[in-house]
């Protein structure tokens, strides 16, 4: 795969942070139709909006409550706002769902056996100016057991019922990452019925 060093879609502002050092890596640079045309560096593709395949995990218990995550003030974006259990990018090479079993014990510290929910794409600007454009492959698994997140990527957890998080997350969507929003609006069915059939 090449290394893009296309045009911006999306301008950056001059004051964009830098990432810290744990944020620097490719990732894979994809179509419309999440057929990978190059790889560039993480930071690169977030500051000019560069199109990227991206992966997410949405973990439930035996109740039937989602796992929420408020990411670590530190985050170079999207600090303290909640979101799903974790979020994260394959790098060159790696499929989907094994950076999905990376990623979930990196941040949260357990992992579960883990399907695919769903696939999509959104553009969305962040707080910082840089520009999220995400092909997403959305994993879910089910889990009861201990976690314990890592500090600098999670500041606080909960479980919550479907009912409960989208009421508060119409009334302060604010406190909610943009991706997170995203699966809500575009896929609350399919994530409220995967929820329904806990402990089936």
């Amino acid at each position: 795969m090449r290394r893009s060093r296309g045009l911006p879609e999306t301008a950056p502002p001059p004051n964009a942070p830098a990432a810290a050092a744990g944020e620097r890596y490719d990732i894979v640079l994809v179509d419309a139709d999440d057929v990978p045309t190059g790889v560039a560096a993480k930071t690169e593709a977030h500051r000019l909006g560069l199109r990227h395949r991206a992966i997410s995990v949405l973990v439930r218990n035996v109740a039937g409550e989602l796992l929420i995550q408020r990411r670590s003030e530190a985050k170079y974006h999207s600090g303290g706002l909640w979101a799903n259990a974790c979020c994260s990018h394959p790098r060159p090479g790696e499929a989907a769902l094994r950076a999905a079993h990376r990623r979930l014990p990196e941040e949260m510290g357990f992992d579960c056996p883990l399907v695919p929910l769903f696939k999509t794409h959104y553009r969305a600007l962040l707080d910082n100016g840089y520009v999220e454009d995400e092909v997403v492959h959305a994993f879910a698994g089910a889990y009861d057991g201990p976690i314990a997140p890592d500090p600098a990527e999670v500041s606080e957890w909960r479980w919550i019922g479907f009912d409960a998080l989208t009421r508060d997350c119409r009334a302060q969507p604010q406190a909610y990452a943009v991706w997170f929003r995203h699966y809500l609006d575009a896929h609350g069915d399919a994530i409220a019925a995967w929820l329904r059939a806990a402990g089936s």
